[in-house]
């Protein structure tokens, strides 16, 4: 453990209010906190400062404007566009003219559903702008999926596109505009649609408006100035994905998300002015808004909006060309990401022939890392890779390795270390800390660090409630252990530890076990319900392209797990399938799979990436159930 990273960490424990007074000074303050952290109000209470500002307009101040700030790569309509920080600053302030021309104001909440194009990126920095609240849904989520949270947050406007774009299909987005707002009970002043060359969508009475028309129109506008905020004023609602019940609104303030992003772009990222950096994700996740947004541009470097996928946009090889292409220096994704990728490409041949350029390091979040999965990208691209854990709650890391703080071990299979402003523990079912190594539910000391939710938007009792369980800490709601270094081992959601005849087990440790079996290229393990043993794992093998053991699949893994486990472990059926149910962020749909293996009712979820492929596993378990 570097010394470094050692001082920071207990300095942020012991002295948190020196910690993030001094980390505060990375951004600019329209007027100064009156205090570092007040119980009530927040972290930097009586401050104020406006998020666009720190992200555009303080760099071109500096003479930075033409340095580059965005740039838009799309493999899936053959376009690259790069815009500098002045030009940037351009469009953002022309989006703002467009939506202070409709009344749109501070506290306004706007409902942004978009693809990953740079229109996306002007429109949340230009709510930032007016002091508005944003909302970003993921384009393409169901009309009742946006109906819901159009109701909860009540926009004035809703910015959408004609379409998007999902490798080869098209996406149509006005209809499910249309749709959701008839399903909704709140309706909003404009729709304001950008239409793109893919597809034009039809507009419609006074309440629609074409984006371009509209940019026309308030073209002699002047750009509204920065709108001084306070710190604990919202700075956007970001819905959870919804994979399970009612989407919370988790609610990101202005003041500790400033502070907590541009503190982790430099010191777990090591990103600088100047530097590239590259978050292979969506802007409708938290990772598009922390690392695709926000982030990069707060630490005045150069960000990557990327509009493809992993593999078919053209091949296995673009996330190699794009890191070579634009001078990546940190590369950021998912581990779902890096498991397709190795399925169409077992060898890396294209990652062998394309390298990695100046890229410094990978970081993988969003789902457990499989040790298999980072040790085949460690070996083939010769890069640190470096798995780190948060929540959408939280914002940003607070388990991960910080590089710029000469913190780089690595044990794989572990997120790492706490980060600097977090305290962890893990508890049993009473409350009491468990001996090291031993499983439980990971918890979070209060207070919070900067960046983390303070509330969820009309709902702080469900906030309240991640408080309740352990008074005192902050239920993440995940399973897992510290082991005797320190390396916080995270294994799964807490509702992912089985009770197998007496014994707890837990899934994501067999999930590790089976991931490293030859042949696989991702699986999931589920408990089904069992007439005699309570609950039973279950597996589910996806085989790497051109694996030939098929048949022989399903027996070495029940082995791999029996021999690791003992038998008490008690998986005796594993599923050999195309593919497994995933949400548009690469989450694994879990509960799905348990519904479907228990023959519990089922239906598609909103957020599932390709809808055919829940029907196709049903039937595999039905033919193998009656085999």
């Amino acid at each position: 453990m570097s010394e470094a990273y050692s001082n920071a960490w207990q300095a942020s424990i012991n002295q948190p209010e020196h910690f993030w007074s001094q980390a505060a000074q990375a951004v600019d303050w329209i007027s100064p906190p009156v205090t570092t952290y007040d119980p009530v109000q927040g972290w930097f209470a009586g401050g104020t400062l406006n998020t666009c500002q720190n992200c555009l307009d303080r760099h071109v101040a500096a003479g930075r404007g033409d340095a580059p700030a965005l740039i838009y790569d799309s493999p899936v309509t053959g376009t690259i566009s790069r815009y500098s920080y002045a030009e940037l600053l351009e469009e953002t302030g022309r989006v703002a003219a467009m939506l202070a021309s409709l009344g749109v104001a501070a506290g306004d909440r706007v409902i942004i559903y978009m693809p990953m194009i740079p229109q996306t990126v002007f429109a949340m920095l230009a709510c930032a702008r007016l002091g508005a609240i944003h909302s970003v849904v993921f384009g393409g989520f169901a009309a009742l999926e946006l109906a819901k949270r159009i109701d909860d947050a009540t926009p004035k406007v809703l910015l959408a596109a004609s379409c998007g774009i999902e490798g080869t299909r098209t996406i149509s987005y006005k209809p499910m505009v249309d749709h959701a707002l008839e399903l909704a009970h709140h309706q909003v002043d404009h729709v304001v649609v950008f239409q793109r060359d893919r597809e034009q969508a039809d507009l419609t009475g006074a309440r629609d408006l074409d984006w371009d028309q509209l940019r026309t129109a308030t073209a002699a506008n002047p750009v509204p100035l920065p709108v001084a905020v306070a710190a604990s004023d919202p700075l956007y609602i970001l819905y959870t994905s919804g994979t399970t019940g009612t989407p919370k609104g988790v609610v990101r303030d202005n003041g500790g998300h400033a502070v907590a992003l541009a503190w982790s772009m430099r010191n777990i990222y090591d990103i600088g002015v100047g530097d590239t950096f590259w978050a292979a994700s969506d802007v409708g996740w938290v990772v598009g808004h922390s690392y695709i947004v926000y982030g990069p541009l707060l630490a005045g470097a150069t960000t990557v909006l990327f509009e493809g996928k992993p593999v078919g946009t053209p091949d296995p090889g673009t996330f190699w060309r794009t890191i070579v292409r634009h001078d990546v220096k940190t590369f950021f994704t998912a581990p779902t990401a890096i498991r397709a990728i190795r399925k169409e490409d077992p060898d890396a041949l294209f990652l062998k022939e394309i390298g990695t350029g100046q890229c410094r390091a990978v970081f993988l979040a969003g789902e457990r890392a499989d040790p298999d999965t980072i040790g085949w990208l460690e070996e083939h691209s010769g890069l640190p890779v470096i798995d780190h854990w948060w929540q959408t709650e939280l914002g940003w890391p607070a388990i991960a390795s910080c590089v710029a703080l000469g913190d780089l071990r690595r044990k794989r299979g572990s997120a790492g270390f706490p980060v600097p402003g977090y305290a962890f523990a893990v508890l049993d079912e009473s409350g009491h800390m468990v001996p090291t190594g031993s499983s439980g539910a990971v918890v979070i000391k209060e207070p919070l660090a900067p960046g983390a939710f303070r509330t969820l938007w009309n709902n702080h009792s469900g906030y309240a409630r991640n408080f309740a369980t352990f008074p005192g800490w902050y239920e993440t709601g995940d399973a897992g252990f510290i082991d005797d270094e320190g390396f916080v081992h995270i294994m799964g959601r807490t509702d992912d530890i089985i009770n197998v005849a007496g014994h707890r087990l837990s899934t994501g440790q067999m999930e590790q076990i089976v991931a490293s079996v030859d042949g696989v290229a991702e699986c999931a393990v589920i408990g089904a319900d069992d007439a005699i043993k309570g609950m039973v794992p279950v597996a589910f093998v996806v085989p790497r392209a051109g694996f030939d053991g098929d048949d022989t699949l399903e027996r070495r893994v029940i082995a791999a797990v029996r021999e690791e486990l003992g038998a008490v472990a008690a998986l005796k059926t594993a599923y050999v399938a195309t593919q497994l149910p995933k949400t548009r962020s690469g989450k694994i749909l879990r509960v799905l799979l348990r519904k479907i293996v228990s023959g519990q009712e089922w239906t598609v979820p909103p957020t599932i990436d390709d809808p055919a492929v829940p029907a196709t596993l049903a039937t595999l378990v039905a033919q193998h159930q009656h085999a």
